[in-house]
């Protein structure tokens, strides 16, 4: 969908004397909302953080679709099942546009899986969390994508064009996710007693790792500037976090659901709800490998992409056999 016909137009190395010019021009686009494109020239700076977020987010998608494909065979019933399936199979499809749009920059597909399968590349840290009731699944829908959607709507802004384009269609499939997982806290926080529980057990347990998503707190983040100033981000950290917040809180009111925060309360003179400490420190736990499922989630992967050695070699042999035909 994106790698046709690239070359490395873009990737020459700019003479010592031209590459401020070139910099000062690059910026100017940016400045005045014009997009990047692959066979533009652009700085290596930039073409690295996309690479970095791109993958990321590409590895996210992918890895994203085990929470909740283990409870595929056990959805309460046939029409849950199909639904959870076909979100599932969205998400798989999301990670494809992705790696897709990272490849433009230069970067081949098997070295971000690579990357991932080694564990030198990061994911987002909310699905290194167990799903220990169908309640999860519901929360992952609600707060999870909740928050993707808070943070890529804007990226459909991106400046560069590639991952600004995959975004629109991701948006939308991600906004029909959401709905899904309100819809089933809906019908448990309306039901008995304990599927009443059961949802109030998922929000307590995925509320803070939920607002995790949204990055360090803007004084910490060590890309934010930089990714604000090329426009590859639009909003900080802690913008997002807080327009997730606002909103989602009264969502849960709608539920007759309480959100794990003895401190949160609605500030009147700013018009924001105001919330307690993050713990910072199961963040960066999380990160570095140590979560509830972090082996389990790259072992996973690590099997299904072994396991599936055999259908990519044999794509591979298609290939070079409709290859041969046409030559």
């Amino acid at each position: 969908m994106y790698t046709q016909a690239l070359d490395t137009e873009g990737r020459q190395p700019a003479a010592a004397g031209a590459a401020d010019a070139l910099t000062e021009r690059f910026q100017a686009r940016i400045d005045a909302e014009e997009r990047i494109e692959p066979k533009d020239w652009m700085p290596d700076a930039y073409r690295h953080t996309l690479v970095r977020q791109i993958s990321q987010h590409a590895h996210s998608e992918i890895v994203g679709m085990l929470p909740e494909g283990n409870w595929i065979t056990r959805a309460p019933t046939l029409k849950r099942k199909a639904v959870l399936i076909a979100k599932v199979q969205d998400e798989g499809g999301h990670g494809m546009y992705l790696y897709s749009a990272a490849e433009t920059l230069g970067t081949a597909r098997a070295e971000m899986v690579a990357q991932l399968l080694a564990g030198t590349a990061k994911y987002s840290s909310i699905f290194n969390y167990p799903t220990l009731t169908w309640a999860d699944v519901g929360a992952i829908g609600w707060l999870v994508d909740g928050a993707a959607i808070m943070n890529q709507i804007p990226l459909c802004r991106c400046s560069y064009g590639p991952y600004a384009r995959a975004m629109v269609r991701i948006c939308k499939e991600e906004s029909f996710h959401q709905r899904q997982g309100f819809e089933i806290m809906l019908t448990l926080a309306r039901g008995t007693s304990a599927q009443r529980a059961m949802a109030q057990d998922a929000l307590d347990r995925w509320w803070w790792p939920s607002i995790m998503m949204f990055g360090p707190g803007d004084a910490d983040s060590k890309h934010t500037a930089q990714s604000m100033r090329w426009k590859i981000k639009r909003f900080s950290n802690d913008e997002l976090r807080q327009k997730f917040i606002d909103i989602t809180v009264p969502q849960a009111h709608f539920l007759g659901l309480t959100i794990p925060d003895p401190e949160l309360h609605w500030d009147e003179a700013s018009q924001h709800y105001r919330f307690g400490p993050i713990d910072w420190d199961e963040f960066n736990a999380v990160l570095k490998g140590n979560g509830p499922c972090n082996r389990e989630r790259l072992a996973a992967r690590r099997a299904a992409h072994e396991a599936g050695g055999w259908v990519r070699a044999a794509a591979a042999a298609h290939a070079e056999k409709a290859r041969r035909r046409t030559s």
